[in-house]
């Protein structure tokens, strides 16, 4: 390509290069021809920074910016195709030859969406395309909250987690997703509860290291008596940031509450705090409901196999038989195929398809390093904060929280 017309006129562009000479960057030529055919064009800085005011701008996904150790004393020129690539909201991957730690860093921080090193190792640019291609965790928090009534704009927010079979990793989201919103701001960390709902095999308390209290067992056995005093010492808190509810000290059955008693402590936790992140059992039982209808956003746990297919078919015809809120479930895919993972990628789009379901929230596999944060007692951001799970719930956190924020200005 040596001009931002494509061959075929009728074809929009999706994509350019930008570089000096583009010639000096063969193998780039060859993947942008072999990702996006003809539907791509070349541009020189100068006339890149001209061709952002077109018309014919407005269909482009992304810029590749290629530059090598010449361009280094171009930066400011590079930094301003960056900005106004920005401000068309058009994504920028930078490919980059004999460049300079502190060179990458700069035009990085400018707003450069991914770093591809020159030569292109095999399959990188397509990968980096992809990544940009995902959905902003803004947009998906934004698709799974539900509007707070009137009157409750000061109510703490009520995330909920249920795993629709064993080991999917709900109790690893509640426990990281709790952490993370209230770590999420230095300056105002809003305040944040984790209830563990699961009476039975509830393992909150393993996972933050937590004792469990006999006091749990006694304010949920009288509700009717519980006040704030009540309440609070029943809390344990964590790392100075968190409050924890964890499960009861034995094993009680899960009908020893009623709907009622739920339904206070939901109450009681969200008068007194931003967020309320409760942790469900598998077993639906009479309270459920209660806990459905209360969400904001109520997260299905599932994996890619036949069993949480099949539970997440049951539970759909469960709720809309009874005529709940079935639209209300989030389903979240834990271990979820890598973007190079072509096969893995159309069996969950035709699992969502079987199912008559939308996967909101893909969570990709984190390795040894989540199971060893669990026995050591550890959320994953202080255990291992480079972990891909654990970047992935940090971004649905912020997201989380930016959309309550958010909610909570326009209300005032």
């Amino acid at each position: 390509m040596t001009s931002a017309t494509p061959q075929d006129d009728n074809t929009a562009i999706l994509a350019c290069t930008i570089s000096r000479d583009v010639q000096n960057f063969d193998l780039l030529i060859e993947d942008m021809e072999t990702i996006l055919g003809e539907r791509w064009g070349d541009l020189g800085f100068a006339e890149a920074l001209a061709f952002f005011s077109q018309p014919e701008a407005e269909t482009l996904e992304f810029v590749a910016l290629a530059i090598d150790g010449e361009d280094e004393d171009n930066l400011s020129l590079m930094g301003e195709i960056i900005a106004q690539a920005k401000e068309k909201k058009i994504k920028i991957v930078l490919i980059a030859e004999d460049v300079t730690p502190a060179s990458l860093h700069q035009l990085l921080r400018k707003g450069a969406d991914e770093f591809v090193p020159y030569p292109l190792p095999e399959g990188e640019l397509q990968e980096a395309i992809e990544r940009m291609k995902q959905p902003d965790p803004v947009a998906v928090a934004q698709a799974a909250a539900v509007p707070l009534a009137s009157g409750e704009s000061k109510e703490g927010a009520l995330f909920v987690v249920q795993g629709l079979a064993g080991g999917v990793g709900s109790t690893t989201l509640a426990v990281n997703l709790a952490w993370e919103l209230a770590s999420v701001s230095d300056k105002e960390a809003p305040s944040v509860c984790l209830i563990d709902l699961d009476l039975q095999y509830g393992t909150v308390s393993t996972y933050l290291d937590l004792p469990r209290r006999e006091t749990v067992f006694e304010m949920l056995s009288d509700t009717d008596a519980m006040d704030n005093e009540v309440f609070s010492q029943a809390l344990q808190t964590y790392e100075e940031k968190l409050q924890v509810l964890t499960a009861p000290s034995d094993m009680v059955p899960l009908d020893l509450i009623t709907p009622e008693d739920i339904q206070r402590v939901i109450d009681m936790a969200r008068a007194h705090f931003d967020y309320v992140i409760v942790d469900m059992p598998k077993t639906l039982v009479l309270w459920s409901e209660t806990v459905l209808q209360a969400a904001h956003v109520y997260f299905a746990m599932i994996e890619l196999d036949m069993r949480s297919a099949q539970n997440a078919l049951r539970l759909k015809r469960a709720l809309q038989a009874e005529e709940l809120p079935f639209n209300k479930l989030r389903f979240a895919l834990n271990r979820a195929p890598k973007f190079t993972d072509l096969n893995g990628k159309s069996r969950v789009k035709r699992m969502g398809e079987s199912l008559g379901i939308s996967i909101d929230l893909q969570l990709p596999e984190g390795g040894k390093p989540v199971m060893q944060a669990g026995d050591h007692g550890l959320p994953l951001a202080n255990a291992a904060a480079k972990n891909p799970l654990r970047r992935e719930i940090a971004k649905l956190a912020k997201s989380l929280h930016s959309l309550g924020s958010n909610s909570a200005d326009e209300a005032a």
